[in-house]
């Protein structure tokens, strides 16, 4: 548990917090906006220690075919983007391992990334305020969250986007029925790497006022959406088994976890995959998903 003072300013839209706000498990909630922030703001230092070795060791992240899952992905995402950006360069904001910029760069894309640490060529350390544009396309993939004075960061993406430009964001959306159903054992809370949590509505009335047209929201192609439910669900059992670090590899849990809890918790997660789907599908219906994706464009 981080212990430090109440913050005191909104991650989004830099309006005070007062003191008398009430405030929940690891957050308080913005009256002027609606976003969450976390609560109390994790330091640097901690923040560094949250990113540990054990969060993206080289080897990877997964189990099995967890990692090339991902790259399959990225690489669905790489071609989606190819189609919809104009000729110019794409950034990536919290690249990672660089997935995303391997699937630009094999669509024949100018393609570079910035995050927190990565040991790929092509991404370096540093924020978007450091950056110059003009930019083809900025994916904000699941990085938003992430990132101090998300606002300001969603502000500066959009200016340094070219004429006609692409603004591609996925994000878990604190609106969904899944965060409603968990409460502070929703997976994406994810405190203390993610610093601001934006319900849907909030992250779009801000792109349609920085002039940005929105031109596709999915309340599914974001991810995490069956996984959200699964994760909540299997992690109301006995023992509030962890889903996420049983489908990691072992260096990188958060906690150790013996051979036999870990296939306990899958086949638990097996049977319960059904329920998730269900689901998973209605909060979708009901355009409540438990992540947003949205491409904006400069026009």
């Amino acid at each position: 548990m981080l212990r430090g003072q109440p913050v005191s300013r909104c991650e989004w839209c830099g309006a005070e917090i007062p003191s008398e706000t009430v405030r929940r498990h690891q957050r308080v909630r913005c009256v002027g906006c609606g976003a969450w922030t976390a609560d109390p703001m994790p330091s640097g230092e901690e923040l560094e220690g949250a990113y540990g070795g054990w969060y993206r060791p080289p080897a990877g992240r997964f189990a099995g075919f967890g990692d090339t899952v991902l790259r399959c992905l990225r690489g669905r995402l790489a071609r989606r983007l190819d189609r919809i950006a104009p000729d110019g360069p794409i950034l990536d904001v919290g690249a990672g391992d660089g997935a995303l910029i391997d699937a630009l760069r094999a669509q024949g894309r100018v393609a570079t990334g910035i995050d927190r640490h990565s040991t790929h060529p092509a991404v370096h350390a540093g924020g978007i305020d450091e950056l110059r544009g003009p930019w083809a396309g900025i994916v904000l993939w699941h990085s938003l969250e992430h990132l101090p004075r998300a606002g300001d960061s969603l502000d500066r993406s959009a200016a340094l986007l070219g004429q006609m430009g692409v603004l591609v964001i996925a994000i878990p959306n604190p609106a969904s029925l899944q965060a409603l159903a968990f409460g502070d054992s929703w997976f994406a809370l994810d405190y203390p790497r993610h610093l601001v949590h934006v319900p849907a509505v909030v992250l779009l009335t801000r792109l349609e006022a920085l002039g940005l047209a929105i031109e596709r929201v999915s309340y599914l192609r974001g991810g995490q959406v069956v996984f959200g439910w699964l994760h909540g669900l299997v992690g109301r059992m006995p023992g509030r088994p962890d889903l996420y670090d049983a489908i990691r590899r072992p260096e990188a849990r958060r906690e150790p976890i013996s051979a036999l809890a870990r296939i306990g918790t899958l086949a638990v997660a097996v049977a319960l995959l059904p329920v998730a789907a269900i689901c998973a599908a209605a909060e979708v219906a009901a355009r409540r998903g438990g992540s947003l994706y949205v491409e904006a464009r400069r026009v």
